[in-house]
C-alpha cells in the first residue's frame, strides 16, 4: 500500500490503522481470539497456542476477508485503483524483508505479552489497545520503507485486486518469519509451559 508521502499523512495512516486494528481485535476477541493476521496466527501456532487445523482455517478466512474488502472498495468507488504494498525508493528487497521481520516480531511479541501469556493478569484487558498502538508505531517507523504491512493478508487483498505481485513475497516471508520467531522466543523464554491440552480460548 502506498502510504501518504507527507509526515502528516503518515501520522494519519498510523492512527487510522491503530484504531482500526484495536476495533478489529476487540470485536473478534471472544470469537476467534482476535486473529486478523496470518503472521500472528502462525506465531501462536509456533508457540503451541493454536492447533494447525484451526490456524489454517483462520488464515484462509483472513485472506478471503482482505480480498472481499478490497473488491468492495474497488466496486464502491467506481473502480478506484487499489494499490498494493510497495517498497520505498532506494529500499532494496532485502532491506524490506528485514524491515518486515523486525516490525512483525515486535507486533507478535506484543500479542504474546498482552494476550497470550498466562501471567499477564489484568493487562489482558488492554491487549487490543497495545496491539493497535504497536502497529501504529511500526507504521510511523517503517511506513516510508515498506508500507509496514506486518500482515500477509493485508498485502494479499490489494495484490489480488490490482493484480500487482511485485516483491509480494517480501510481505509473506518477512511477517511469517518475524511472527514465528516472536512466538518461539516468547514461549521459550517467558512461558515455557506444556500445551496439552490447548486452552479452549487459544488466545
Amino acid at each position: 500500500m502506498v502510504l501518504a508521502a507527507t509526515p502528516a499523512g503518515l501520522v494519519a495512516a498510523a492512527l487510522a490503522h491503530a484504531f482500526g486494528l484495536f476495533v478489529a481485535v476487540s470485536v473478534g476477541a471472544n470469537i476467534s481470539g482476535g486473529h486478523v493476521n496470518p503472521a500472528v496466527t502462525f506465531g501462536a501456532f509456533v508457540g503451541g497456542n493454536i492447533t494447525l487445523l484451526r490456524g489454517i482455517f483462520y488464515i484462509i478466512a483472513q485472506l478471503l476477508g482482505s480480498t472481499v474488502a478490497c473488491l468492495l472498495l474497488f466496486f464502491s468507488t467506481g473502480g478506484l485503483t487499489t494499490a498494493g504494498f510497495a517498497l520505498g525508493a532506494e529500499v532494496s528487497v532485502w532491506n524490506g524483508f528485514v524491515f518486515e521481520i523486525v516490525m512483525t516480531f515486535g507486533l507478535v511479541y506484543t500479542v504474546y505479552a498482552t494476550a497470550v501469556d498466562p501471567k499477564k493478569g489484568d493487562i489482558g484487558t488492554i491487549a487490543p489497545i497495545a496491539i493497535g498502538f504497536i502497529v501504529g508505531a511500526n507504521i510511523l517507523a517503517g511506513g516510508a520503507f515498506t508500507g509496514a504491512s506486518m500482515n500477509p493478508a493485508v498485502a494479499f487483498g490489494p495484490a489480488v485486486v490490482s493484480w500487482d505481485w511485485t516483491n509480494h513475497w517480501v510481505y509473506w516471508a518477512g511477517p511469517i518469519i518475524g511472527g514465528g520467531l516472536a512466538g518461539l522466543v516468547y514461549e521459550l523464554l517467558f512461558i515455557g509451559r506444556s500445551h496439552e491440552p490447548i486452552p479452549a480460548s487459544e488466545y
